[in-house]
């Protein structure tokens, strides 16, 4: 999946328990576990805003694309070519 969620290296930064950022932003823990994980279909803004408010940092911060569509192959040659 291009889309990396990466909430629980945020919520080590600011020394949050995956309980205190619940109970913060009015989530159960179990459906934050599941957007921690990358598991989430989709995020409502207002719950990314609730958690960019309750640790202090941006959507940027919690969320990271990558292109998957760029997959490099290491030829026989030694040569390197992206597909």
């Amino acid at each position: 999946m291009p889309i990396i969620v990466n909430l629980d290296i945020m919520m080590a930064k600011r020394r949050m328990p995956s309980g205190e950022l619940a109970s913060k932003i009015g989530l159960s823990q179990a459906n934050l576990s599941i957007l921690k994980t990358g598991k989430a279909r989709a995020v409502r803004f207002s719950t990314l805003e609730a958690i960019c408010k309750a640790l202090d940092c941006q959507p940027g911060d919690i969320l990271e694309f990558t292109d998957d569509s760029l997959e490099v192959d290491l030829n026989s040659d030694g040569s390197n070519e992206v597909d």
